[in-house]
């Protein structure tokens, strides 16, 4: 399996990056030019939790993005349903669990805020995604979704789609363990909806005051929203 399809088998989706994992953080530091980090600054920022609070850190992967958010004093945990990337990133100094977004492996009302970086896109019922998600935090609980959307510039946009499915694989191929996937990924992006469809679909999930707003001109938007007391 080198790649998975946009029907997002969960052992696909899983396999596929088991054997990314060994060099995705350099991976997406290379193809996002560096932004990577500026995002987990935001998105840590937008979650606005501190000292005392937990939060779960979903579709974690390799925990960088953990160990970001931990920087704020929380407690933080890091899930992935691929334990090739939790293996990968088991230097890092936070607590991992293997677990499936559509049934997560906790109880009601636990974490004071979730958030999930670039992997919603990835799950394979994103509204029972959603929904766990909310069934997990506590009432007046935040969450916080970082994800690839639609540049606000319609040049731009098109621009961009053209680099997605040419220029991306082939620079993907000089630096990733599994260039194939990458195509997955650019065929993700380009068939996930834009910022305010996605806003829609949290709100249907149950959440409240859905807002967003994009970083690097809107190759990603960070949606925010709470659950309701």
């Amino acid at each position: 399996m080198s790649r998975a399809s946009l029907d997002k088998d969960p052992h696909e989706v899983a396999s596929m990056f088991d054997a990314v994992a060994r060099r995705y953080d350099i991976t997406n530091t290379v193809l996002s030019a560096g932004r990577d980090r500026y995002w987990r600054r935001a998105t840590r920022a937008a979650l606005g939790v501190g000292p005392g609070d937990a939060v779960l850190d979903l579709a974690a992967g390799t925990a960088v993005s953990t160990v970001e958010i931990a920087k704020s004093g929380a407690w933080c945990l890091a899930a992935d349903f691929s334990v090739g990337m939790l293996h990968a990133g088991r230097q890092r100094p936070v607590p991992k669990v293997g677990a499936d977004a559509t049934r997560l492996p906790f109880g009601d009302d636990v974490f004071d805020a979730v958030t999930i970086s670039f992997g919603l896109r990835n799950v394979v019922d994103t509204s029972a995604g959603l929904r766990e998600m909310a069934r997990v935090v506590k009432p007046g609980g935040t969450l916080v979704v970082c994800e690839f959307s639609t540049p606000a510039v319609p040049v731009f946009a098109t621009a961009y789609k053209e680099y997605l499915m040419k220029a991306l694989p082939r620079v993907a191929r000089t630096v990733s363990s599994n260039p194939e996937a990458y195509v997955y990924l650019a065929e993700s992006i380009r068939a996930w909806p834009d910022q305010q469809g996605l806003a829609r679909r949290i709100e249907q999930a149950g959440w409240s005051q859905v807002s967003w707003r994009n970083l690097t001109g809107g190759i990603v938007a960070l949606h925010q929203a709470r659950k309701s007391f």
